[in-house]
């Protein structure tokens, strides 16, 4: 089988059930935890974009032309409060309207700790299950990107933004009383959301009461010690398949980001 990959995907089960998407084809992952498994680069990229190869990826699947031109790899949607769509100066106003002056939600998730991120509402649960959590709490829903952009800025004063993917891999993480750390963090916020409301509307940010969603992985073992395959180094993954977290496949000698290689041409070559 051979074709360009595109990141995990996962249909909701316990636990997650998880397909490699290579080309047109979608190879079913969760049934080979325990197998040999084995692919290898061809050494082609070709633009999720555009189609043409291109020598290096930019923005997780772009060739250069494409990255500069495309929306969705601006510098916003890192930093959703750099917003500059009401300055007439979006790249794609069209791809804007669906994807950033939209609903977003506002959430809590335990990956290797507690975090704080945001997402639009109908990438849930994928956001989630993207970062690995084994818990998440939706806390808020915003009118725009732009707005839940803010809202994180607030919340991240008091709490991390980021997920320590070597500690994702090295086991789950404990469970944690979301709702209780969402309490304490909306009541430290409450003059950032008040200023926030009185700029964009009363209805800018919504508050949202519901329990935490739990996710569990297909994992029987995780590593001792973290070592990444790099396939613009080594070409070749083979291994054992031990469980799937987040975007990585976790192998008894390795462990691999496929999000990280999504418009990479390989040929699937289990099983081996």
């Amino acid at each position: 089988m051979l074709g360009t990959i595109k990141k995990l995907t996962a249909v909701v089960n316990t636990p997650l059930d998880y397909q490699l998407p290579i080309g047109d084809n979608n190879v079913n992952l969760s049934d080979k935890i325990g197998q040999t498994i084995a692919f290898q680069h061809t050494g082609n990229i070709f633009c999720a974009n555009c189609g043409k190869r291109t020598k290096k990826s930019y923005s997780q699947g772009f060739c250069f032309v494409c990255m500069k031109k495309l929306a969705a790899c601006d510098m916003c949607i890192l930093k959703p409060e750099t917003c500059h769509f009401d300055q007439g100066t979006c790249r794609e106003p069209e791809w804007a309207q669906s994807h950033c002056m939209v609903p977003h939600i506002v959430y809590l998730s335990n990956t290797s700790g507690v975090k704080v991120g945001i997402t639009r509402k109908t990438q849930i649960p994928t956001r989630w299950i993207d970062q690995g959590a084994i818990q998440a709490l939706p806390i808020f829903e915003t009118k725009t990107r732009k707005i839940s952009g803010l809202v994180e800025i607030a919340l991240a004063q008091h709490i991390a933004d980021k997920t320590n993917w070597r500690a994702l891999l090295k086991g789950e993480a404990e469970q944690l009383d979301l709702a209780s750390i969402a309490a304490e963090l909306k009541a430290k916020v409450q003059d950032e959301l008040a200023a926030i409301c009185n700029e964009y509307g009363s209805d800018a940010v919504q508050e949202i009461i519901q329990d935490d969603v739990p996710l569990g992985y297909p994992v029987t073992q995780y590593p001792a010690k973290i070592t990444s395959f790099n396939l613009d180094k080594n070409p070749r993954v083979e291994g054992t398949l031990m469980g799937i977290k987040g975007q990585y496949l976790i192998l008894d000698n390795g462990v691999i980001n496929i999000r990280k290689y999504t418009s990479y041409e390989i040929e699937w070559l289990s099983d081996v």
